[in-house]
């Protein structure tokens, strides 16, 4: 699970898998969020949506969350794309969570990988053999 979250910028290396946890609070404390959808909308700078992520609620009552961005979500071509993170709750608010700066454009960036290795199926057997039995 490689990436990182500084300021503004979300960066996950191409087709890998990264979480962020959220613990939302106000004024310290937990905030019931059992009943909240946590959005994160990627998209180039055409407006293009290039994945949408929708957050897991790991203890809703105590204002836990996740999103898990996984390795589909993330081949896509290297370079930076606009991003931002919203929590919508159930009684219609919405609060951009990411980036926390109301005056900045939060980024994602993909950054190249070099491991492209996909494992080969394992071949199926030959009509009539019995794989399992053992010889003797």
């Amino acid at each position: 699970m490689t990436g990182r979250v500084i300021n503004n910028l979300i960066e996950v290396r191409q087709g890998d898998s990264f979480v962020i946890d959220f613990e939302i609070k106000e004024r310290g404390k937990p905030v019931n969020v059992t009943d909240a959808t946590l959005v994160m909308e990627v998209k180039d700078s055409g407006g293009n949506t290039m994945f949408t992520c929708i957050g897991d609620h790991v203890d809703g009552r105590n204002g836990k969350m996740l999103l898990n961005i996984t390795p589909d979500m993330t081949n896509i071509p290297v370079g930076d794309y606009l991003t931002d993170i919203q929590l919508m709750s159930g009684d219609g608010s919405v609060n951009t969570l990411f980036p926390a700066n109301v005056n900045a454009v939060g980024t994602f960036r993909i950054t190249e990988q070099i491991t492209t290795y996909t494992p080969s199926p394992e071949p199926e057997p030959e009509p009539g053999s019995d794989s399992d039995s053992d010889s003797i």
